[in-house]
């Protein structure tokens, strides 16, 4: 089984300055909420590295044109997916926009990753 983490932005260093500023100048109008829980505005957050570093369950993490031109889907972003043979959404936008901390992700993927 392997986790798909799909942000809701585009690749490339362009794409990152642009969210970088966004993230600063209009942070409630950031349109990732993955990111915002991951992320500080320059780097990952600690504890989200280590539960990452530490999960036995493989991941991969990547920006929405990067996933659609090696998955051919689409799907609305973030998004977390398993892959176990097919692809299935763990996490949806919406359920994802409704954390309010990073620790309340990280419960949730624990708690998806017993059933």
């Amino acid at each position: 089984m392997k986790l798909i983490f799909v942000y809701n932005a585009d690749s490339g260093p362009i794409s990152g300055l642009f969210d970088i500023g966004h993230k600063i100048i209009r942070p409630d109008t950031y349109s990732c909420g993955l990111c915002k829980l991951t992320f500080d505005t320059f780097t990952e957050k600690q504890a989200w590295r280590a539960f990452r570093e530490s999960s036995p369950v493989e991941m991969e993490f990547l920006h929405r044109d990067e996933f659609e031109k090696i998955y051919s889907s689409t799907f609305d972003y973030p998004v977390i997916l398993r892959q176990n043979g097919e692809i299935e959404i763990l996490l949806s936008k919406k359920e994802i926009d409704g954390f309010a901390h990073l620790d309340d992700l990280i419960e949730k993927i624990k708690e998806c990753l017993k059933e």
